[in-house]
């Protein structure tokens, strides 16, 4: 005889509650990175608008590219809206179909990791690109605090990020569960 709660699932109660706030932290990173970068970015040498940065201090004017402006930020974006709605799409799916509680754990936490993927990745080549340019400008200053102590620290966390959201995709974490829980029953 088979039985059956009543209480509605949710997709909040299948979510990795460590793993969502660090994403959500780097996914509001990203997005404050590409605003502040859009809103610094101007044109290259060929005219094509949000390219480079440039900057004009002790009497010199300097172009670097690349630059995370709209050029290259409005892709990542779009890729971060793609994925959100895709990965959300998804966890509903997981949610409301039948199967049994871990594996829907594991699964949810496949999909939080595929997302973290898309996050971490798109941070990682924004700020080590936003940082290398900042701190190869001859100002110095405020530009050269903002590359070295919040981009380089942001880069190396999503450096750290992108391979342990990548080996959490891949690990075969349900399948081995399973193997050892009926290595344990015979």
């Amino acid at each position: 005889m088979r039985t059956a709660g009543l209480a509605p699932r949710r997709v909040r109660d299948y979510l990795p509650p460590r793993m969502i706030w660090v994403l959500l932290a780097l996914a509001a990173a990203l997005v404050v990175l590409l605003g502040a970068a859009a809103a610094m970015a101007s044109p290259d040498d060929l005219g094509r608008a949000g390219r480079s940065l440039t900057m004009t201090c002790r009497g010199r004017t300097q172009s670097y590219t690349p630059w995370p402006g709209l050029h290259y930020g409005l892709p990542m974006l779009a890729s971060l809206a793609v994925a959100t709605g895709a990965c959300g799409w998804s966890l509903r799916r997981i949610a409301t179909r039948p199967g049994d509680e871990q594996s829907r754990r594991d699964r949810s936490l496949a999909i939080v990791a595929v997302w973290g993927l898309v996050v971490s990745s798109s941070l990682l080549g924004a700020a080590s690109t936003a940082s290398d340019a900042l701190m190869n400008t001859g100002c110095g200053g405020a530009v050269w605090v903002i590359g070295r102590w919040v981009l380089g620290p942001l880069s190396l966390v999503a450096f750290a990020a992108t391979p342990l959201m990548l080996v959490t995709v891949l690990s075969p974490k349900a399948t081995w569960q399973r193997r050892t829980a009926r290595q344990v029953r015979r």
